[in-house]
């Protein structure tokens, strides 16, 4: 297996987090669900840095952000699959 370049913690995940430095967009990534051991490949769509989330699907605005199979938030704003997820369209619900 090659190394992967995003993790998604549990197959309920509608994001994965990027694991390795200097992600280019273009770059078909592999991705592996820890929970199950599975991989999933999603290509990036911009550059995204290492930490910052990857949307594994269709994303609209309201939904429900699931990572760690916990909500961690909603989207304002869309974001097709491969597309970075950070604060500029990811919101906590608390505010």
């Amino acid at each position: 297996m090659s190394i992967p370049q995003f993790l998604v913690h549990s197959p309920k995940d509608n994001v994965g987090v990027v694991v390795v430095e200097g992600l280019k967009a273009g770059t078909e990534m592999l991705g592996v669900i820890t929970e199950n051991d599975t991989t999933i490949n999603v290509t990036a769509k911009h550059d995204i840095p290492i930490g910052h989330k990857v949307a594994l699907g269709t994303l609209k605005s309201g939904d429900t952000i699931i990572k760690y199979g916990e909500d961690i938030g909603k989207m304002v704003a869309d974001a097709g699959e491969g597309d970075h997820v950070h604060v500029h369209n990811l919101k906590t619900k608390r505010w």
